[in-house]
């Protein structure tokens, strides 16, 4: 898998290239600024965007914007932010009108090796990967339907939009399978959502509520 990496920190950039490469993805280019994330990933069409959402020149959203626009030229290509911090709207504009191929996660999930890469690749693959603080954020930012869900039903669906099965779910949270079950229908039930049994499809049903 061609990936190209935008990153303004010169041992964050390095250190992820090493982290890549040695779990089996090609690493075409890693450049240090927004201007360069657009133009080389445009350039090169890798099968992977990974980006930082502050960048240079102005440090603010740059890396968000470069995301965002090489999305709109070429929806081929998957594009995973990375950023220090949660925000709901940058999930939101990210994800836009094609929530497909795109992730938005927390620095800090990078250390857990295996799942992240896993992320990466379900988002290449098309699939969509959001940080569950990612999505409470989204929730947050939602209609009275939502805030009936229960603390554990957002904890729930949290997962689902990490793309986590239910017994996936039941084993992190430490429930049985049927709990989850009846925590998914009743959030699908609350949410206005049709229940599908893929999980690829859910986490697009999800997504679809939280942006419109």
């Amino acid at each position: 898998m061609r990936v190209v990496i935008g990153e303004d920190e010169a041992l964050l950039r390095e250190g992820l290239t090493l982290l890549l490469r040695r779990e089996g993805f090609d690493v075409v280019a890693a450049v240090g600024d927004a201007p360069a994330v657009v133009e080389t990933a445009l350039r090169l069409g890798p099968d992977l965007l990974l980006t930082d959402i502050r960048m240079p020149p102005d440090r603010t959203d740059d890396g968000l914007r470069a995301a965002i626009r090489v999305r709109a030229v070429r929806p081929d290509i998957g594009v995973v932010v990375l950023s220090q911090h949660v925000h709901g709207q940058y999930a939101v504009e990210l994800l836009g009108s094609r929530p497909r191929g795109v992730g938005y996660l927390l620095k800090q999930r990078v250390a857990d090796v295996g799942n992240f890469v896993r992320d990466l690749r379900r988002v290449a693959a098309g699939d969509v990967a959001l940080d569950p603080e990612v999505v409470t954020a989204m929730l947050a930012r939602q209609d009275d339907g939502v805030q009936r869900l229960s603390a554990r039903r957002r904890e729930v669906l949290g997962l689902i939009a990490e793309g986590r099965s239910n017994a996936a779910i039941a084993r992190r949270l430490g429930i049985t399978e049927k709990a989850v079950v009846a925590h998914v229908s009743g959030i699908y039930e609350a949410l206005g959502l049709a229940d599908h049994a893929d999980d690829h499809r859910r986490v697009l049903a999800v997504v679809r509520h939280l942006t419109r």
